[in-house]
């Protein structure tokens, strides 16, 4: 919305209306301890041209950097519509459409959005959005505990997100609820299914898991189903164009066919790497745990004359309900990211996002296998994968180089060339997890994988006394 300021003549028919002297005379019962008088470290005014030039010089001090990290955010070509249609006073002003007679566009547009994650992951319901991955996934294991009622366990691989695992420990950890840690194969990086399990209210599914391999998510969904559990799948958007959808997964052995609660976050679809976020998680699920879900779900009905329109169907908040019913005291829907999601997916349509889906996979087979084929890299897993993949860095070839090591000589040289999980997965030795989007062309590649060589290269020519970790 565009700000308009009042002139002097206005200012001054106001404060003449209410017997005021000047602006300040409206503050007169603010003790002159607490006001700041003129803020001495903010420069004064600048005219536009010079706002433009002094912003694009800060910017410049950020450089420009070729980008290989993906671990949970990614970097994907957004069109110029997309945000400038999202930031419209109509969108990017408006609050939770409680007054349907008010908010008509706002939900109407998460009604969209709600139908194309259905679409997506192939289940009968979508909330309005929540915080993000990470929560999003520590609320479906609330889901699983209450949907399942006897058992207060869930089953966490070890190749779900480091980072989202801790969050749903700090959100269920207080409230009785176990997590069991499954491991992975060394040699696939696949989840390992216990033989004996025990009781447990679901298995999270990773899907591509954190290692970018692909998870044998058939075979987990009916191991999950056998066992009277729920099946919670953890993925991907953009790979939902080209993979199998959740609602799809399992059905072999006469089980039920898909998931039962499908989560993830919702980045990929439109919003920017932004420091941190805002972002979006996701939350679809079969129409019989619809109860349990959190948040907030946009119906379509019509009014007394028989007109289509849409409301606020399914409130399971605490605000809305006594706290002791709610399903979630935390959820919130990120209306904006979702608004420019929405218009993400609408823009791109489904052979747009299968297109994105397959040049990111393309693109790092490619530079996997330009990776592997330098002395003393090779992959850590023979598995399929997508759209990451997990290097080793051979230290008897390299002489103890480090993952830090390398990461710091590729960003000298412009290349943002991974992210270092060494710490996370010590098992793994010195490891790099690599992600390539549509965004990179072969002349990206093959600079990446010149530098690449070029950094070992002197790594295995050197004394062993030369190298720090």
């Amino acid at each position: 919305m565009p700000f308009i300021p009042h002139t002097e003549e206005d200012v001054s028919a106001m404060l003449g209306a209410i017997g005021a002297k000047s602006i300040e005379d409206l503050f007169d019962e603010i003790p002159p301890a607490l006001k700041t008088g003129k803020l001495k470290d903010v420069p004064d005014g600048l005219p536009e041209m010079a706002v433009t030039r002094l912003m694009q010089e800060r910017a410049s001090q950020d450089g420009f950097w070729s980008n290989f990290i993906g671990a949970g955010v990614y970097e994907h070509h957004i069109p110029a519509a997309i945000w400038q249609i999202t930031t419209r006073g109509e969108f990017y002003s408006a609050y939770t459409p409680y007054q349907a007679e008010a908010s008509q566009g706002t939900l109407q547009l998460i009604y969209e959005y709600q139908t194309m994650m259905t679409r997506l992951t192939g289940l009968d319901v979508s909330n309005a959005s929540l915080y993000d991955g990470a929560s999003a996934l520590a609320e479906a294991v609330l889901m699983a505990v209450r949907s399942h009622k006897t058992s207060r366990r869930v089953l966490v691989p070890k190749t779900v997100h480091p980072i989202y695992r801790r969050v749903v420990d700090t959100t269920v950890r207080n409230q009785g609820i176990e997590l069991v840690e499954l491991d992975y194969d060394a040699a696939t990086g696949k989840t390992v299914l216990p033989a004996d399990p025990g009781a447990f209210a679901g298995l999270v599914i990773p899907q591509p898991n954190f290692f970018g391999v692909l998870e044998d998510v058939h075979a987990m969904t009916d191991w999950a189903h056998e066992k009277g559990a729920l099946a919670i799948a953890l993925v991907n958007p953009t790979t939902l164009a080209v993979l199998e959808a959740p609602g799809k997964w399992g059905g072999q052995n006469n089980q039920i066919v898909g998931a039962d609660i499908a989560v993830g976050e919702g980045q990929p679809l439109g919003a920017p790497m932004a420091s941190g976020g805002p972002y979006f998680g996701f939350m679809c699920c079969r129409q019989e745990f619809v109860r349990q879900m959190p948040g907030r779900i946009v119906g379509r009905t019509v009014d007394l004359d028989g007109k289509p329109g849409f409301a606020l169907t399914l409130q399971a908040r605490e605000q809305h309900i006594r706290r002791s019913k709610a399903t979630s005291n935390i959820c919130t829907n990120q209306g904006l990211v979702v608004t420019a999601a929405t218009q993400y997916m609408s823009l791109l349509g489904p052979q747009g996002l299968a297109k994105v889906a397959a040049n990111s996979h393309a693109n790092t087979v490619a530079l996997a296998d330009k990776l592997a084929a330098i002395p003393g890299v090779t992959r850590a897993f023979a598995s399929p994968f997508f759209h990451e993949v997990v290097l080793k860095l051979n230290d008897n070839t390299l002489k103890g180089t480090s993952a830090r090591d390398v990461l710091r000589a590729l960003r000298a040289q412009g290349i943002l060339g991974g992210l270092d999980i060494s710490g996370w997965y010590p098992e793994l030795g010195q490891a790099i997890l690599v992600c390539v989007t549509e965004t990179k062309t072969a002349a990206d590649l093959d600079h990446y994988a010149q530098q690449m060589e070029r950094i070992l290269s002197k790594r295995r020519e050197a004394p062993p006394c030369a190298y720090k970790s």
